[in-house]
């Protein structure tokens, strides 16, 4: 017997979140047909083409690299045009919603600006001077490093999902995400760079708040490794600065400067 073959098109069902409030709004169910290989997106297309002209998404390569579509599906942070409806359940309505850390524009489109008012916080890259031929060098191993840092799409579901600002909207004002704190890695550990951020890390950027729960690595599109490879040696290069004792004995002996005094909290 031959198998099955899969009918051209179907329906699907999606709730989607409408309203400029969340308070106010909610969740409404719209019906739409769909085809095999469909991503979100697409059906957010077609409801907006055959139901719901007015539905606001916000979108812009439908790659997967300019980091503009991001909602929650099913209750999990996503690139909608990354998500296949092939892998969610073909017998429940699919829930989108917009990222709940962010303050809600309309529809599905929030207002992510903090992390943009964040990143103009960050000191840009200072190299060192070029060596006596006038050439900077660095080895292969050093840019591999930070090389995964600069993947990110700023699709900002790493921001979404940390709880410690998602859970607690007084934290944003010391606290940057897991996003900068990627940022602040590419930067501090770039190998010809001489600035030091510890104590902007430490003091501006709330980096103690973090526990490491690895839920920013889990939604990350790109896979970085947010907290193993950026954020755990940023805390180590804080403790080994402010709180080893070995450090402090060396600074003693050798005379080397003394970092500032942790502020109170």
């Amino acid at each position: 017997m031959s198998e099955a073959v899969e009918p051209a098109r179907r329906e699907a069902t999606v709730r989607v979140f409408r309203g400029e409030d969340r308070a106010s709004g909610g969740f409404v169910d719209y019906t739409v047909p769909v085809d095999p290989g469909m991503v979100v997106l697409d059906v957010m297309f077609r409801v907006q083409q055959m139901r719901a002209p007015d539905l606001a998404v916000r979108w812009n390569c439908k790659a997967g690299k300019c980091g503009s579509c991001s909602a929650e599906v099913n209750g999990r942070p996503r690139l909608m045009c990354m998500t296949r409806l092939s892998s969610l359940p073909a017998t429940e309505p699919i829930t989108v919603a917009p990222m709940a850390t962010f303050p809600l524009v309309r529809d599905l489109v929030t207002d992510v600006s903090f992390n943009y008012e964040k990143a103009r916080t960050f000191p840009n890259v200072k190299l060192a001077p070029p060596g006596p031929d006038g050439k900077r060098r660095m080895y292969q191993e050093e840019v591999d490093r930070v090389q995964e840092f600069h993947k990110c799409i700023e699709c900002f579901l790493c921001q979404n999902v940390c709880h410690v600002i998602r859970d607690h909207e007084e934290n944003k004002a010391a606290y940057s995400g897991p996003r900068f704190f990627v940022k602040m890695a590419a930067l501090e550990m770039h190998p010809l760079d001489t600035h030091s951020r510890v104590e902007m890390l430490r003091a501006k950027h709330g980096l103690g708040l973090c526990n490491i729960t690895k839920c920013c690595t889990e939604v990350c599109p790109e896979s970085i490794r947010i907290t193993d490879n950026a954020i755990i040696p940023l805390k180590e290069r804080v403790v080994s600065e402010y709180y080893d004792p070995l450090a402090w004995v060396k600074r003693r002996i050798f005379g080397e400067k003394e970092p500032a005094a942790p502020a109170e909290r």
